[in-house]
């Protein structure tokens, strides 16, 4: 009887341990998920550039010319047209603010922006916008050149083959007297000077600068005087392009 009991009461705890999971597999432990769900969005890092660069190419007393390259393209940098923004003075340009006159470029990413309508011998700063934004790095400093002191003008009076006869008129187009002016030029061809009276040639070759006699170099506001030169050539030119200066 206590054998038989003994047998019951292991059979009763054997089943009881097989109910509870100990000494069988039981229910088996949740496998690990292998599914990495969705992928972080990688963080956009852009080249150490500046995206729109641009420096001065020319200027005159009432135009500023400016070449653009933009480098980048979004979203690290712009796309065509750029605009060029002039500004009275440096406080606008900062803040990006009442710009005085403007330009607006091509489809280009590479080329010139010509600024018309300004003020000669005036300071001004110009900045780029693009895509509707104000471009933050690039800040430009450029100054318009003074206005001409004197202008001349070349008349051909006489050519022939081998040579012509030219008179030059000079004029004070500022608005003080004018103590002395040259005259400058550049031959397209052979040319060159066989005489020259009511001036003094300074430089001769294809580069020729004349100045003023002693008795002609001061000119009034308005006023003007006139030399003429005497020129061996080939082919008398179409006309010369001259300028006029102190």
């Amino acid at each position: 009887m206590r054998y038989r009991f003994s047998v019951v009461l292991a059979a009763a705890a054997l089943a009881g341990l097989v109910a509870g999971g100990v000494g069988s597999a039981g229910p088996s432990p949740a496998a690990p998920s292998t599914s990495a769900g969705p992928s972080p969005t990688p963080t956009l890092v852009c080249p150490p550039a500046v995206p729109i660069g641009g420096t001065v190419s020319a200027v005159t007393a009432t135009s500023v010319t400016i070449s653009y390259s933009m480098l980048l393209r979004p979203p690290c940098g712009y796309d065509p047209p750029v605009t060029v923004m002039l500004f009275a003075s440096l406080e606008d340009a900062q803040q990006g603010q009442s710009p005085v006159a403007e330009a607006v470029s091509g489809p280009e990413r590479y080329g010139t922006m010509t600024v018309d309508g300004l003020t000669a011998d005036t300071a001004y700063w110009a900045r780029f916008s693009a895509d509707g934004v104000l471009v933050p790095y690039v800040l430009i400093s450029v100054r318009t050149a003074p206005l001409p002191a004197c202008a001349a003008t070349v008349t051909i009076d006489n050519g022939w083959n081998g040579g012509f006869v030219a008179t030059v008129a000079v004029r004070n187009v500022g608005d003080e007297t004018l103590d002395g002016w040259r005259v400058s030029w550049r031959w397209s061809g052979d040319e060159r000077i066989l005489a020259l009276w009511n001036a003094v040639e300074e430089s001769s070759g294809a580069e020729v600068t004349v100045r003023n006699a002693s008795y002609n170099g001061r000119l009034a506001p308005g006023g003007s005087t006139t030399f003429g030169v005497l020129v061996a050539a080939g082919t008398p030119p179409g006309g010369i392009a001259v300028t006029c200066g102190r």
